[in-house]
């Protein structure tokens, strides 16, 4: 593939991966917002609390393995069959392990409401394994335009029966059935959408392959999800499923905008980078462009929701929500060094650099595991902000290897976030008094909006953000041709 082709693709994925996380991220938004509107917020908690413990589950079928089918250049129907069935295999006992331990896990959470609930929420786990495989081959060979569908689908069905549900007074179940009909939906979606199929098949030897190289990508995956859910954890345990509930909800504001760029960039950048990597410059062009874009995007969403959180929550989630305001402004700022901390983990990742990558986040994990046991027991705000000192620690030890890989350094990384983080941060200065009028609540919401979206706008035009021609390009060169073609 050579390098004018593989921009394209990589373009046009990038496009199709974000207009599908868009989409289903922004309904999916809604759906939630109705829907924290009929229940209760210890109900959201107990569902919490059980995703966190089937998305442990779910790494070691969605993790390592998939990847290594996409970082091996070769990667043929034997290596996919082959990982297809191992991955089912191992859903299989995992499911086991997860239904004979629910009794268990009710009794230390001293609920026994949750032993139904994660054994129904557990059948996800073999779903997880059949979509892996899916999602590997269709990041291989970058048909990313898959995905928008099945996604989109999955998203609209499951979230229309879960309002209806929560309207006829079922409580948890209907956030159950959200839960595990978007995956089911999707799955069977990509099944047909796909078209891809496991042959009879099957060879130990590329299982070791595929193993030698997945285990320490899995075994950093499964650090990262324990680490990163270890907090709603602990709240569930130590405080209430009401204050993990708060926790959660505020939280998950600014993990809609994450969720928009993460997923887009990772499928995306991880496998064009891993076509490349053998040209260190053409590595260092997309990675840099990746970077600033995704700074872009994802700065304003960020600074526009610390300033406007409170009549955001009044609005959309009513008062019985306020507390979540607090927890949503921390994460808004401790996702402000996500972005370059993912971005630098895949270009190790493409690099071959597995072995790197764990060691990494062994240390990022260990220093998060200490500052986390501190704050413990200093109250749920404590343990919040403590994520924020986490990321900006992790972000910093992600670049140091890529100064080697890439000649992109911490110097020049910082200079291409400022580029799109001070006109945010601008923005938010100009945005802020409009909160201070007294107006009622939906009219500050929108005059603040607004004016944030025609101060960052105006800012980009004035200062010629790179990042901004460079959207606003690409849209005239290929979305709206597109667009004009399908009416025609």
């Amino acid at each position: 593939m050579n390098d004018q082709t593989l921009k394209k693709k990589a373009a046009s994925g990038f496009a199709y991966r974000f207009a599908e996380r868009v989409l289903a991220r922004g309904i999916s938004f809604v759906l939630q917002l109705i829907l924290a509107r009929l229940l209760m917020p210890e109900e959201y908690g107990l569902v919490a609390l059980v995703t966190v413990l089937i998305t442990i589950c779910d790494v070691f079928v969605t993790y390592g393995f998939g990847n290594a089918l996409v970082a091996n250049k070769n990667s043929d129907s034997l290596d996919f069959s082959t990982c297809f069935y191992f991955c089912i295999a191992l859903s299989a006992l995992l499911y086991l392990i997860v239904f004979t331990s629910a009794p268990v896990v009710a009794k230390f959470y001293n609920n026994p409401l949750l032993t139904p609930v994660i054994r129904v929420m557990g059948l996800r786990i073999p779903l997880a394994a059949v979509n892996s495989v899916q999602h590997a081959y269709v990041s291989k060979h970058l048909r990313f335009k898959k995905f928008f569908y099945a996604t989109l689908i999955g998203t609209v069905v499951s979230g229309v029966i879960a309002v209806v549900m929560a309207y006829m007074g079922y409580g948890v179940w209907a956030l159950v059935e959200q839960y595990l009909g978007n995956s089911l939906i999707d799955t069977v979606c990509l099944w047909f959408i796909v078209g891809w199929r496991p042959t009879r098949e099957f060879s130990f030897e590329r299982l070791k392959a595929i193993y030698s190289y997945g285990w320490k990508i899995l075994a950093v995956g499964l650090i990262d999800t324990v680490y990163s859910r270890l907090r709603s954890l602990l709240i569930g345990k130590m405080y209430s499923s009401q204050d993990l509930a708060y926790y959660n909800r505020g939280y998950s504001f600014p993990s809609f905008g994450m969720r928009l760029i993460e997923p887009t960039v990772n499928s995306v950048l991880f496998p064009t980078l891993a076509n490349c990597n053998d040209n260190q410059a053409q590595m260092r062009h997309i990675t840099r462009r990746v970077l600033q874009v995704s700074t872009y995007l994802i700065s304003p969403i960020l600074i526009g929701l610390i300033v406007t959180a409170e009549p955001l929550v009044k609005v959309l989630l009513t008062e019985k929500w306020l507390p979540c305001v607090v927890y949503l402004q921390i994460g808004c700022a401790a996702n402000l060094f996500r972005c370059p901390q993912f971005i630098n983990n895949c270009v190790i990742k493409a690099s071959g650099r597995s072995g790197l990558l764990l060691k990494l986040d062994i240390l990022k994990k260990g220093i998060g595991l200490l500052i986390l046991i501190a704050s413990a027991r200093m109250g749920v705000i404590w343990i919040a902000w403590s994520l924020v000192l986490v990321y900006f620690i992790s972000m910093m030890i992600n670049i140091v290897p890529n100064y080697e890989i890439l000649q992109y350094g911490h110097l020049e990384q910082f200079k291409d976030i400022l580029v799109n983080l001070a006109p945010a941060v601008l923005m938010g200065v100009c945005v802020y008094p409009i909160g201070l009028l007294g107006l009622p609540d939906l009219l500050t919401l929108v005059l603040q909006i607004v004016a944030g979206a025609a101060v960052y706008l105006g800012l980009s035009v004035i200062t010629k953000n790179e990042s901004y021609h460079f959207a606003l390009s690409y849209t005239k060169r290929n979305v709206i041709p597109k667009l004009r073609g399908r009416k025609g």
